[in-house]
């Protein structure tokens, strides 16, 4: 390939830190040199909008759609997304199946004088902007108050000091890669917490049929973690999940055993459905489709609008 290649990323510090990272996969693993590949900044909808749920203004699709239209347009040869903030569907035309290493998928507590959460007063409030979260939340302590909470992580750590909160949830790996471990009150295993599917996962986008990015793509792709994702996008998929689907999703691999664990919640959160279920691993795209339409059966459609 003689030109360069363009990485699209959403503008934010953790954004830029996982395009950096892919940027740095593609140099270590081909004959790319690090002038060749250059990150191009992508201002969302999501980021432009604040305070609200992303659900009122067109769900997750608002924080890849800006990239999507520019990788469509061939002003970018790959788009980097956290996989978790991408709808579950893909865009026509677009591919994502290249996936690095996951990071560290589980969910953490701050909070202002480093309580955990089974410590915080009656009727603390929790910054979430996540229906999962909150119900999650509630279904542990039933007394908390969840308010939203929107803005990078070191706006809502900003706004947990100045007393708008008394405590916030984030996902540990965006906590680790901005070096704010320091305030952690807490940390939920996968068990206690379930995460959002597809946490801790940054994805690799690129036009269908685009054969010279995706031999790139290729190269650097993480297996496990590929396999990890399917299963836990395609639970996403058979429950045509959306960003008011409250629904967590886990899986773990050791050997050729896949283990995942799932959570659906009714529209109001007041009904909690759980699955789990053990296979091998060369069936993971079989049981993430299972594991979602037992989930479906179990609640009845309770889940959607």
């Amino acid at each position: 390939m003689n030109r360069k290649i363009f990485i699209g990323s959403r503008g934010s510090k953790l954004a830029m830190i996982y395009a950096q990272k892919a940027k740095d996969k593609i140099v270590k693993n081909t004959d790319f040199d690090d002038e060749d590949i250059v990150i191009k900044k992508i201002t969302t909808k999501g980021d432009q909008i604040q305070d609200v749920r992303l659900s009122e203004f067109g769900g997750k699709g608002l924080f890849s759609s800006n990239i999507e239209k520019e990788l469509q347009d061939k002003n970018v040869d790959i788009a980097v997304h956290a996989l978790k903030d991408m709808p579950a569907f893909e865009t026509k035309g677009l591919k994502t199946d290249t996936f690095l290493e996951r990071n560290d998928p589980r969910e953490i507590l701050i909070t202002a004088n480093k309580k955990k959460l089974s410590e915080l007063k009656k009727n603390s409030i929790v910054g979430t902007s996540s229906f999962r979260r909150e119900y999650q939340i509630k279904n542990i302590r039933s007394d908390l108050e969840c308010k939203i909470i929107r803005g990078n992580v070191d706006t809502r750590i900003k706004k947990l000091k100045n007393g708008d909160y008394d405590a916030i949830i984030l996902s540990y790996a965006g906590i680790k890669f901005l070096k704010f471990e320091s305030e952690i009150s807490e940390i939920f295993s996968p068990e206690e917490i379930i995460p959002s599917a597809g946490q801790g996962i940054i994805a690799l986008q690129c036009r269908e049929g685009d054969e010279e990015i995706i031999s790139v793509l290729n190269k650097i792709n993480h297996n496990e973690t590929f396999m990890r994702a399917h299963i836990e996008r395609n639970i996403l998929k058979v429950l045509e999940g959306d960003c008011e689907t409250a629904v967590g999703a886990h899986s773990k691999i050791e050997a050729d055993k896949i283990t995942v664990e799932a959570e659906l919640f009714s529209l109001d959160g007041s009904k909690r459905y759980y699955e789990k279920k053990i296979g091998k691993s060369e069936d993971f795209n079989q049981i993430g489709n299972e594991v979602g339409q037992i989930l479906k059966t179990k609640s009845n459609n309770s889940y959607k609008r």
